[in-house]
């Protein structure tokens, strides 16, 4: 597998690009459970299916180098990527999963995102599995997809490269009190140190259509969250960082720029921003930014962030 450090990209996989679309790229026709059954009791389908399938019931939406990475940390022996993309392949024909791919002016994309299948869901209830899933889940736009495989790379960049990472959270359910509204981030990640513990919240934000009114409504709901807080609302027992996950440099100057002229500032909370592609540094002890105001300039100026429990 190539390090993250060795991609060269100067554009993240997981930004909007223009006209983009989702094309099927799974098995049409149709699969009878006795099928898959009889391919279970042969070996066809073994352990190491299931916890693909598991991986891919939690995060929903996932690329193949998404699972592998996951498969290594949780110490599942699978020879080499290609090795899962097979086990993939077999589960696509059986049509326990499904998978797509991103298609724009520039060609498509370079990875496959797989998701559930009916058949998936019923394996994992044969288990006692909790599997929420249902086939609507999988007319989500590109937009919505996107942000989840954002939000999958930062827990896996922590997951991976943070000395004092603790646990991680997939889609965190944030409460918004005085609205009455419940919502969840793209990821949330504990941090330990010395026996103090800190939570990251991160915020995938993407340059889809209408984003700035989209980023407006979410800030409302955020805003709520932090200005009632009080300890153990949505289970945090301090207030968590709020971390916003850009596409690019530029897209954070711009999601800035709408959080202010918006007046959408937490009192009392650090903004800070990082990109897609910091998530591939060997160390993310540089990956956060924040703005601050220049004393002589009167104007907003980017430094990095040092978390010390990074460190």
């Amino acid at each position: 597998m190539v390090e993250d450090s060795q991609i060269k990209t100067e554009v993240s996989p997981f930004a909007i690009r223009d006209g983009e679309i989702k094309t099927f790229d799974g098995k049409d026709g149709y699969v009878s459970i006795n099928q898959i059954i009889h391919k279970i009791n042969i070996g066809h389908i073994t352990d190491i299916h299931f916890k693909i399938l598991e991986i891919v019931n939690d995060f929903e939406f996932i690329t193949s180098r998404q699972i592998y990475q996951i498969l290594l940390h949780k110490n599942v022996e699978i020879a080499s990527q290609d090795k899962l993309n097979n086990k993939l392949e077999q589960l696509v024909k059986s049509k326990i999963l499904t998978r797509y791919y991103f298609t724009s002016e520039e060609g498509k994309c370079i990875y496959r995102i797989y998701c559930l299948e009916k058949m998936g869901k019923y394996l994992l209830n044969s288990k006692e599995i909790e599997c929420k899933w249902q086939p609507t889940d999988n007319t989500k736009p590109v937009e919505m997809i996107k942000k989840r495989l954002a939000g999958n790379q930062i827990i896996l960049a922590y997951l991976r490269k943070a000395q004092n990472f603790d646990s991680y959270i997939i889609k965190p359910a944030i409460t918004a009190k005085k609205i009455g509204k419940t919502f969840k981030a793209h990821a949330g990640v504990k941090i330990t140190k010395n026996g103090k513990s800190v939570n990251l919240v991160f915020e995938a934000v993407r340059r889809d259509e209408e984003w700035d009114k989209k980023l407006i409504e979410r800030m409302k709901l955020y805003k709520d969250f932090y200005e009632s807080f009080v300890p153990m609302d949505s289970g945090y027992e301090s207030k968590p960082q709020l971390i916003f996950v850009c596409e690019d440099e530029k897209h954070t100057v711009e999601t800035l720029k709408i959080l202010v002229t918006n007046k959408l500032e937490i009192p009392g909370i650090n903004l800070y921003f990082t990109t897609d592609l910091k998530q591939n540094a060997d160390k993310l002890i540089q990956s956060l930014i924040e703005f601050k105001i220049d004393e002589k300039t009167g104007k907003y100026k980017m430094e990095e962030v040092k978390l010390k429990v990074l460190e």
